[in-house]
């Protein structure tokens, strides 16, 4: 069977599964479109402020309008945010202090975080580890679940922060769905009752139909070059949650006294409504794709996590290659079918925050959005390339059927026998 009758084949067998995808954009859609009504919406909130960015209603509105779709008391929306990693910076920096502990119950974090907790033997830098705050890890199941009775058994007494990555990031585990969250949520909450619950909610948004926030988090954090951005949001990431530690993560961001009352919008804020508008949307094109490339490519002999027919809560589609020629190859040709800068071949390279050599292919209109088609990771075994993202599913399939169709042509991988 040629490559392209597969693909049809493909589309045929994944229908249903878009049709699901389709209801949860629906209610999305609703959702957001609800809380746009319920505060007013106008195109007097897009005006831009300058300088300290006193009184600026626009940047206040859309914070309320955050709030309000993710069921936060209150959120904090923010250009000056540069990606998701600062966004969990802020929030664990705002509400951790001296004395207090970190605990991650998903295993250890996404690699740039590491700098930011601290490592052993490493120079002041400023980090979690710097200033006092302790941290540990509690590692997954060898089946990549919660290991309930070692959390339970590693909250304690200075245990102020319970952290929780939904998105598995560069690790070959599943991501958790917001059922799992929230049984986890309650497991903590019968060991700590005050412990404040912290969700990585990167990749995760508008994926299911409702959010960390819903099922007992208190805070959460995000990009808005990811999900939230809708693709054309240039900057910028979200903190939102309870809204006292709103209130301590705006100190944080800005300056003790100051909080979320300054910070000026610049000419971010159009881009930033209309973003979060069309996220849910967005999202879902890109999950069709996500589902296609699990489909696609496992009928060709590839492994790939999540299966095509698994309940998803990112966008995280992860592709093993048995060699890191073949991983490197794959991502190259990614670029290859990207809009932007598909004459440029990307090289595995150092990274700030990775220990390893990173392949990042990503020709996308905005540097580094992870909700436009892109493929990488760290050049480590097992070779894994996490694709994600795609602005719309048409691209998504043409991208993956022609760096499949590459790779045979170069003979950098030899397909085996189609699965039915």
């Amino acid at each position: 069977m040629d490559i392209q009758t597969l693909k049809q084949q493909t589309e045929e067998h994944i229908a249903p599964k878009h049709i699901e995808v389709n209801r949860i954009v629906e209610t999305n859609q609703e959702k957001v479109l609800r809380a746009f009504q319920q505060l007013r919406v106008s195109d007097s909130h897009f005006n831009p402020t300058t300088g300290y960015g006193y009184d600026d209603f626009g940047r206040d509105t859309l914070e309320r309008l955050y709030a309000e779709i993710f069921s936060a008391e209150d959120a904090l929306v923010r250009p000056q945010l540069i990606s998701g990693t600062h966004a969990i910076t802020t929030a664990l920096f705002g509400v951790l202090r001296p004395g207090d502990e970190l605990l991650y119950i998903t295993g250890e974090p996404y690699d740039t975080l590491h700098d930011v907790i601290g490592k052993e033997g490493k120079k002041d830098t400023g980090s979690l580890k710097d200033f006092g705050v302790s941290y540990r890890a509690v590692p997954l199941t060898t089946e990549g679940d919660f290991d309930v009775q070692a959390i339970e058994q590693s909250i304690n007494e200075k245990t102020k922060v319970v952290a929780i990555q939904r998105s598995k990031g560069y690790e070959d585990r599943p991501s958790f769905t917001i059922d799992e969250i929230e049984k986890m949520i309650q497991k903590v909450r019968d060991v700590k009752k005050d412990v404040i619950v912290f969700v990585d909610n990167c990749y995760g948004e508008f994926v299911e139909t409702s959010e960390p926030l819903e099922v007992g988090a208190d805070l959460i954090a995000g990009s808005l070059i990811k999900n939230p951005g809708g693709g054309i949001a240039r900057m910028g990431g979200y903190i939102a949650g309870r809204e006292d530690l709103i209130e301590l993560c705006g100190y944080r961001l800005t300056a003790p006294g100051l909080g979320k009352e300054t910070g000026a919008s610049l000419n971010s804020l159009q881009e930033m409504y209309q973003g979060i508008f069309l996220a849910p949307h967005v999202v879902g094109e890109a999950m069709k794709g996500a589902i296609f490339t699990a489909k696609f490519l496992d009928s060709l002999g590839f492994n790939t996590n999540p299966a095509y027919d698994a309940k998803r809560t990112d966008l995280i589609q992860s592709v093993n290659f048995e060699t890191a020629d073949q991983m490197v190859r794959f991502c190259q040709s990614i670029q290859q079918a990207s809009p932007v800068n598909s004459h440029v071949l990307p090289q595995p390279s150092p990274m700030p925050g990775y220990d390893d050599d990173v392949i990042m292919a990503a020709g996308t209109f905005i540097q580094g959005a992870s909700l436009e088609l892109t493929a990488d990771g760290p050049i480590r075994p097992p070779y894994t390339a996490f694709v994600q993202g795609g602005l719309t599913y048409a691209h998504v399939k043409i991208a993956v059927t022609q760096a499949v169709e590459r790779l045979v042509k170069e003979e950098v991988v030899k397909l085996k026998t189609v699965k039915g």
